[in-house]
């Protein structure tokens, strides 16, 4: 939309040049200012009616200029606002905050007596919402905090031995959202997942919790994963 407003300008430009050529008159040469076309000196434009006609095109055509270079201006400074903003110094490009991990350790995590947020171990993607230079060096998931203020969606999923219970808690700021939870069912593997869209503020918190005196299995079929993106910026 950028470059076709920026052509159009351009175009009504050329336009403006060849509605001077037709108000000048044999011997006189309009001024221009600044790629600006202004209206000829000393001439009466409006004096028979075709010259009234292109006086009024002449004016209609800088209106039109006008509208599309305030748009441009408009459309420049909304591409910053989506494209990145300023965070500690930091430029951070918004429309690409999004996370996925599993935690991809090998056996049970818990039971626990007190509840234990989770770290998830293996990060496949990170992007956004940590300095960038440092991003490179997280090695794993523990608390994800919102670095613009927008629409976030997250998921996560969760697989136990149903020996014994599995519950999972979407925390948001220290309070849980969403909750998945399998009760202890004789001997064979469960599975569980859960999801929220949720509004945050700049550097709230979002996390999962172990419901206490429950666990959670995973090995490197990575079985219980979370993942986080930006779905807007407010």
């Amino acid at each position: 939309t950028y470059r076709v407003t920026s052509v159009a300008a351009l175009t009504f430009f050329f336009l403006y040049l060849r509605v001077a050529e037709i108000i000048a008159q044999p011997g006189e040469v309009s001024d221009t200012d600044d790629g600006i076309v202004q209206s000829p000196g000393g001439q009466d434009c409006c004096a028979a009616e075709s010259q009234k006609n292109c006086c009024q095109l002449f004016v209609s055509l800088r209106e039109i200029e006008t509208k599309l270079r305030n748009t441009q201006r408009e459309m420049e400074v909304l591409k910053s606002q989506v494209q990145g903003k300023s965070i500690f110094g930091v430029l951070t490009f918004v429309n690409f905050v999004v996370f996925g991990a599993s935690i991809s350790v090998g056996g049970n995590i818990g039971p626990f007596n007190t509840h234990t947020t989770l770290i998830y171990k293996k990060v496949y993607v990170n992007t956004g919402s940590f300095n960038p230079a440092a991003a490179k060096l997280i090695t794993a998931i523990r608390i994800f905090t919102a670095p613009v203020r927008g629409v976030y969606y997250f998921s996560f999923s969760g697989h136990n031995h149903s020996s014994k219970p599995m519950g999972l808690q979407l925390m948001k700021n220290g309070g849980y959202v969403v909750t998945s939870y399998n009760h202890a069912a004789g001997n064979h593997y469960e599975a569980a997942t859960n999801g929220m869209t949720l509004q945050l503020e700049v550097g709230d918190q979002v996390y999962m919790r172990l419901v206490q005196n429950t666990w959670i299995f995973d090995n490197m079929h990575n079985l219980s994963t979370f993942i986080g993106l930006l779905l807007f910026p407010l």
